[in-house]
């Protein structure tokens, strides 16, 4: 059997290394407003996009290029350029989500393999085929498929590889067919500056223009108004139904403008449930613990397992993004030997270490700090903040950007955090 790739968002350099670290096999991410992130776009240059390939190559791991927007006819000479820029940096696809830029790519990028972006809505196998016979290697289904349906892709293109999102924000439209941003701040959705209108709150109103009357909908206490804000995606506690289907190459994590610590522990949870499926120890409740820790708007299971018309909890009425029950504290550098500051450390304070899979720490104490394993989580506490020019700090916060000495030499990326109540 074999195995699927978890594939995880990358919005910048760090981000990119973190999800790697953390167990993606892959990772997507863009340069430029031909992305359909334009926010997370800007934070990749051509040089640190390139960098950013070579250090996934350098550890056996992809990268995908987004150039998922759809272009105006006066942007596509400029496009035909930024294919070219992207092609050559060497990408292990790019992702691309209309007819005529998959006809682009293969006329400027023909030895590049070809992704079609879930913008494309492909939902059954005839438009599967029409877009394979162009030169497609691989589809990203709409988020609003059904697994039988993907199953059904699969048994008539064997050869195509299928893609589906298992976690991440959901779009109120199909797979971001949505014109409420457009109309209502004049930012276009599917050319990657959606204003995410659906997550506001609104006030209902009822007019009679012939009288001029106009009254205020008064809802039901606690149901809330926020009448378009679908909950995110949440499909771990599935993938066992999932790979058992032999249909799926790529698991697809959504958020590449969301926080590294996101990227981190959603890549863990992931790939620990795609490992424990191979492994026959599936455990679906086990990897809902640390996803419920990054912020979220509420968790459904979307439409894969169960058709829409079957669901009554997939919008959350109350509120547009939650806090999440943990903060990140401090990212371990490159050495090693030094962390930076992510928030807010004080000497004599207990702080949860959150590593990469499988990592087993040294345990030490001297006179900078302590490492130490309780109940099988490690901790960190430092009894002094001392800078990498032993520069001695009361405290450090985040605003600061000295590296700070470590008590013993811990893996590069890994997080220190704190419980959100504790940060308030």
């Amino acid at each position: 059997m074999k195995k699927v790739e978890l594939l995880s968002p990358a919005g910048n350099l760090e981000k990119l290394k973190i999800a790697l670290a953390y167990g993606a096999d892959a990772v997507y991410g863009g340069v430029s407003h031909f992305s359909l992130r334009i926010r997370s776009g800007k934070e990749f240059t051509f040089e640190t996009f390139k960098e950013g390939i070579d250090y996934a190559h350098s550890l056996g791991k992809k990268v995908y290029a987004t150039v998922n927007g759809f272009p105006f006819n006066s942007q596509i000479e400029l496009l035909k350029k930024h294919i070219a820029n992207i092609a050559a940096l060497n990408p292990d696809a790019i992702i691309v989500a209309t007819p005529g830029v998959v006809k682009l790519c293969r006329e400027i990028a023909p030895h590049i393999p070809i992704h079609l972006s879930t913008q494309a809505n492909v939902m059954n196998y005839l438009d599967a085929q029409v877009y394979y016979d162009m030169g497609v290697r691989r589809i990203i289904a709409a988020r609003e498929i059904s697994l039988k349906d993907v199953i059904e892709i699969k048994k008539h293109l064997p050869d195509l590889e299928i893609e589906i999102f298992v976690h991440g924000s959901m779009c109120f439209a199909y797979s971001g067919r949505c014109l409420i941003s457009a109309v209502q701040m004049g930012r276009v959705p599917n050319r990657g500056s959606c204003a995410n209108d659906c997550r506001f709150d609104y006030t209902m109103y009822v007019a009679n223009e012939e009288h001029g009357t106009l009254f205020r909908l008064e809802e039901e206490k606690d149901v809330g108004t926020y009448i378009f804000n679908a909950k995110d995606m949440n499909l771990a506690s599935h993938l066992d139904e999932i790979l058992s289907s032999n249909a799926i190459d790529s698991l697809k994590i959504e958020g590449r403008t969301k926080s590294s610590y996101y990227a981190a522990v959603t890549a863990k949870a992931y790939s620990n449930a795609i490992n424990d499926f191979y492994d026959n120890k599936f455990d679906g409740n086990k990897y809902q613990k640390e996803l419920h820790t990054t912020k979220n708007r509420g968790f459904t299971d979307a439409y894969l397992i169960h058709r829409p018309f079957d669901k009554n909890d997939a919008q959350n009425f109350e509120y547009a993004m939650s806090k999440g029950s943990y903060e990140v504290s401090g990212l371990v550098l490159e050495d090693g030997e030094h962390f930076l500051c992510k928030y807010k450390t004080y000497p004599n304070e207990k702080i949860e270490i959150f590593t990469p899979n499988n990592t087993i720490l040294p345990l030490c104490d001297n006179e900078i700090g302590k490492i130490e394993l309780l109940d099988g989580t490690y901790y960190i506490t430092f009894k002094k903040i001392t800078t990498i020019d032993n520069k001695e700090l009361e405290s450090v916060h985040s605003g600061n950007i000295n590296p700070i000495k470590l008590p013993c030499k811990l893996p590069y990326l890994t997080i220190f955090r704190v419980e959100a109540d504790e940060v308030e």
